[in-house]
């Protein structure tokens, strides 16, 4: 039998037969404030369960069912949430984790769409390959996370804050990034001829100050008043691109096409290597 108590209280609020929670049915349990610091939960059910304010700390839940689970300011530092089963095509269906500390937490592969992580803390974070399309990280903190191959399609990152990010061969197709921190973000790919993906996102006063946007694709994305000083855009895709207003300082625009793009009020004279056609107008 496993008890498992409250962090603080000591008050035991479920019993679990067995001698481990590994692959226990913990279904629309009443776990908040739970103390499952270091346990391992792998491939546990935890499906409509009240996990608000609990410690998991170091917690193993590998493969764990996190759907319609509310983890509301729930301590994930450290824990290990690879393949983890948090999201839906339903917003309704998909985990909560507003407020969650999951920093240096372990995502590869998992499933966070749709999910509500508002104002979380996830700095150092691993989201390798993890499926994150349609989630809101409004607000949240996730510098230097590792996230090669991520898919932050139609994704809310507004003000998130993603600076020194490893976001090499994502996808950010139509993604809320307004306002949003990607300063020395990492936006390249690993693979010779790759390329990351931002096309149609929004972008509009983003901090891309000495990003690396080598190849990127950027077709119809919204870079207006962004801030592009010293960031690296050689060889990237910016037709139907906006970048009215945008700060180009130190900016290399090495074979970039900029027929298409809208560059009214920026200052492409303290850009570097910018091919400006000569019918383009308002540039300062």
């Amino acid at each position: 039998m496993v008890e498992i108590k409250h962090k603080d209280t000591g008050e035991v609020l479920a019993s679990v037969e067995g001698d481990s929670l590994i692959g226990a049915d913990l279904r629309d349990m009443r776990l908040n404030g739970a103390d499952l610091r270091g346990m391992d939960l792998t491939d546990a059910n935890l499906e409509f369960s009240d996990l608000v304010g609990a410690d998991l700390r170091e917690a193993t839940l590998v493969g764990a069912r996190l759907l319609s689970a509310h983890l509301n300011e729930a301590m994930l530092s450290g824990a290990d949430l690879s393949r983890v089963r948090a999201g839906s095509e339903r917003p309704a269906a998909a985990a909560v984790l507003s407020q969650c500390d999951l920093s240096d937490a372990i995502l590869d592969g998992a499933d966070l769409r749709k999910a509500e992580v508002r104002f979380a803390t996830l700095q150092r974070a691993r989201l390798n390959g993890a499926d994150m399309r349609g989630a809101d990280f409004c607000h949240s903190n996730l510098c230097h996370v590792t996230a090669p191959r991520a898919l932050f399609i139609q994704a809310n990152l507004r003000e998130a804050n993603l600076c020194s990010a490893d976001l090499r061969d994502c996808h950010l197709n139509d993604a809320n990034l307004v306002n949003a921190n990607l300063r020395e973000a990492d936006l390249t790919s690993s693979q010779a001829g790759g390329f990351t993906v931002i096309n149609l996102a929004n972008l509009e006063g983003a901090d891309l100050s000495w990003a690396r946007l080598h190849n990127v694709s950027a077709q119809d994305a919204n870079l207006r008043n962004a801030d592009l000083t010293g960031a690296d855009l050689t060889g990237a895709v910016l037709g139907g691109a906006i970048l009215r207003g945008a700060i180009v300082t130190d900016a290399d625009f090495s074979g970039v096409q900029l027929a298409s793009v809208t560059m009214e009020f920026a200052n492409f004279s303290k850009a570097r290597n910018a091919k400006i056609p000569s019918y383009k107008k308002n540039l300062r």
